[in-house]
């Protein structure tokens, strides 16, 4: 994003943010740990099934379990979490916004209602790639109607309200093909759908979603030294050399990316982008870019635990990992609000 490291201009940021041992900095030894912490998930989401853990005697079907199966939806667990996490600590540094999450620009809920449409009109059951494809199709179309309703050069709280009003209407018009559902069977597709769920996930659905997520991603990281820059006032940052407009366009890129491929491949699976970057700001330190990193591996760490939770309390698949990222987030958001009103008590 720019050349320019803010970090670099002020040593004594620099210095309490570092606490060496063995030559390595505190927070990538953070990051190491919670790395090593999703890999361990993601192993252990590889031998988890139906009926526990392991896997079967037969080879053939051990094959067949493992790499149509259990791969691929450790695969997205694994990038849809480390996403949904990066795009919350990006989303949380460039607006200044504790209450910032990845569905707050409204990608989300353009995916959903695209994917609805695919499931109300009957294509998804035509054609079994309908579904991912609707929700792209849908995140585009909200990400181009929140950048034209905020406008060009306008300020980070036109883009939050712009990203509300299409999330409202994308709700609204969800609502509307959920209660005009041809018959009951698409409804309850619709339902099971938006709760968000990582079964019956193959190795297609990873080709299509896994290289956008991953475009996302490197967009994101590379916006680090600008939100930096930003925690000095948008004057001291444009000083710096950032650019906010190119700023902007790169956040709504790599959010738009990165949101829309998850929530077409898995439907709405929330909290995870708000709750990560709280949860690891007392550790990683408040400087934005500390954070990115340790967002993404917390992320995927996050979604793959729940994924195994849900896969062990309910092996039927009656409990969605929608709901299993719910029951860790929503306790969540009183702690956050009363956290805050202390802040502003002192």
């Amino acid at each position: 994003m720019t050349s320019i490291d803010p970090e670099a201009s002020v040593e004594s940021r620099d210095r309490s943010g570092r606490a060496m041992a063995g030559g390595l900095p505190k927070r990538w030894r953070l990051t190491l740990a919670i790395a090593f912490a999703s890999l361990v998930l993601f192993a252990i989401s590889l031998g988890i099934g139906p009926d526990g853990l392991g896997l079967p005697a037969d080879a053939n079907a051990r094959r067949l379990i493992l790499l149509e199966i259990r791969l691929p939806r450790a695969v997205l667990g694994f990038l849809i979490g480390g996403t949904l996490g990066l795009c919350g600590a990006v989303l949380q540094g460039y607006l200044r916004n504790p209450l910032a999450e990845p569905g707050l620009l409204g990608v989300s809920g353009g995916a959903s209602l695209g994917a609805v449409v695919a499931i109300h009109s009957g294509v998804a059951g035509a054609f079994a790639l309908a579904l991912p494809l609707g929700g792209l199709l849908g995140a585009g179309a909200a990400t181009i109607a929140v950048v034209l309703l905020a406008g060009e050069r306008s300020a980070p709280i036109s883009l939050i309200l712009a990203g509300v009003a299409i999330s409202s209407l994308a709700a609204a018009l969800t609502a509307l093909a959920l209660n005009l559902a041809p018959n009951p069977f698409a409804s309850v597709e619709i339902l099971y759908w938006m709760m968000g769920s990582l079964s019956d996930r193959s190795l297609l659905h990873v080709w299509i979603a896994a290289p956008l997520m991953l475009a996302g991603t490197a967009l994101l990281l590379w916006t680090g030294p600008s939100l930096d820059a930003l925690t000095l006032g948008e004057d001291a940052a444009q000083n710096l050399g950032v650019d906010p407009t190119r700023l902007r366009r790169v956040i709504v890129a790599g959010v738009s990316l990165g949101v829309g491929a998850a929530t077409a491949v898995a439907g709405s699976i929330g909290f995870v982008g708000l709750v990560v970057p709280h949860l690891l700001r007392p550790l990683a330190g408040f400087e934005p870019r500390r954070l990115l990193a340790p967002s993404f591996f917390g992320g995927a760490a996050l979604v793959l635990a729940a994924d195994v939770a849900v896969r062990i309390v309910s092996p039927s698949g009656d409990i969605k990992l929608g709901g299993g990222t719910a029951l860790v987030g929503a306790p969540f958001l009183p702690w956050l609000v009363v956290a805050t009103r202390r802040e502003l008590v002192r």
